[in-house]
């Protein structure tokens, strides 16, 4: 079951919810933030109500057949969920397309970076589709390709070349900067996998730099026994040629140098958050996401993927009280899907993804009604180049199964 939670939360003013009109579907017209979302979208949808919304899906979905994968992330909302034939983290769901390929169309209900990752290993004759093109991520967006490249200068200018030094991208990272690993004899990650990609990176140099999420790279670090000491954070929005902000000394020592880049959802979990569930829940469970800070996943009882959240939930006994510290639609999911046991989000304030948010129902209808009329909408495609070098960063994480 599910049960109103609200314990005091540490107030850090950046990290406030975009949205206070919770997950359910209201018109798109009616969305506080569609002034920012994407506007090329007809007029004939801005006002349609969540139940027409869903019948339009439907009855395209019907006509389309086989011709369209529909590919749902854990983090969407119900309206999109539904229609979904697979949902999963970001890396699964680009898999499970390009494993499809009577499939014309892959209509990915998720962000940028997850279309073009898709597009990367999909094949030539496949169309991927962005419901909407505004969904991206902060997260990605804090790690552009001319900043990283620059840092990676600094750094070769500093240490007399970079030989010893291997990037390593997350999975929610634009493909121009996992074409900058697969260039440079670096790998892509995922929440799941990070540890094993990180134990690949250091049999080949001595350092690692690691990017765009601090929290993931730093957690993963710690539990392979790296000290804290020898991880250094690299501040990219300072001036360029000022080594992120890091004295000498600490590059020196740094076995992983972080990108000073971060989750805005699960940067808002916190200790004082865990501390009320315990408090309130004697014998309850914590379970957060590895992009959560340092002293969350320390204070956690455990702590993984998306994939892994989900598991642990099903796995858990009939009567489990489980806390979990990752966006609202996934643990809102995973409490309907398991009413035998109590389940709810840490954070006290309905907070989804507010990028991920931006796949409203009517933008799904939108891009789905256009297909049957043969119209391709938002369409993502990853220049050949950049999707080469990509692809070689996935493929060297593929070899590590």
């Amino acid at each position: 079951m599910t049960t109103s939670f609200a314990p005091e939360i540490d107030l850090i003013p950046q990290l406030q919810c975009e949205t206070d009109t919770g997950i359910a579907t209201l018109p798109l017209s009616q969305e506080v933030s569609f002034r920012s979302w994407q506007q090329s979208i007809p007029q004939e949808y801005w006002d349609l109500g969540a139940e027409e919304l869903v019948a339009r899906i439907r009855a395209a979905r019907a006509a389309l057949g086989t011709r369209v994968v529909v590919l749902g992330h854990h983090y969407q909302r119900e309206d999109i969920i539904q229609f979904a034939d697979e949902r999963g983290d970001s890396f699964a769901l680009a898999q499970y397309a390009a494993e499809r390929p009577e499939a014309e169309y892959i209509v990915f209900c998720g962000v940028h970076f997850m279309a073009e990752a898709a597009d990367i290993l999909c094949a030539p004759h496949q169309q991927v589709i962005l419901p909407n093109v505004e969904a991206g991520c902060s997260m990605a967006d804090m790690a552009s390709d001319p900043d990283v490249r620059s840092a990676w200068r600094e750094l070769g200018d500093y240490f007399g070349g970079t030989d010893d030094i291997i990037p390593v991208t997350y999975m929610n990272s634009a493909a121009s900067l996992k074409a900058f690993c697969g260039e440079h004899g670096g790998v892509v990650c995922t929440s799941s996998n990070a540890r094993q990609v990180l134990e690949w990176a250091f049999a080949r140099g001595k350092r690692v730099f690691f990017f765009p999420d601090q929290h993931l790279g730093r957690n993963t670090a710690d539990a392979m026994g790296i000290p804290l000491e020898e991880m250094a954070l690299w501040n990219w929005r300072g001036p360029a040629g000022r080594l992120g902000g890091l004295a000498g000394e600490q590059l020196d020592r740094a076995r992983v140098i972080l990108w000073q880049g971060h989750c805005s959802v699960h940067q808002r979990f916190s200790v004082t958050q865990i501390e009320a569930a315990r408090k309130q829940f004697p014998g309850v469970q914590i379970v957060v996401h590895p992009e959560c800070r340092y002293d969350v996943v320390q204070a956690a009882d455990a702590n993984g993927s998306t994939a892994y959240i989900a598991r642990y939930v099903e796995q858990a006994p009939a009567g489990s009280i489980i806390g979990i510290g990752t966006e609202i639609n996934l643990v809102s999911r995973l409490a309907k899907e398991h009413p035998d046991k109590t389940i709810f989000c840490l954070d006290p304030v309905v907070c989804p993804c507010s990028t991920m948010y931006r796949v409203h129902p009517a933008y799904l209808a939108w891009v789905m009604e256009g297909l049957v009329r043969g119209e391709v909408h938002n369409r993502i495609e990853v220049p050949a180049e950049t999707k080469r070098y990509a692809k070689i960063a996935l493929e060297r994480m593929l070899a590590l199964k």
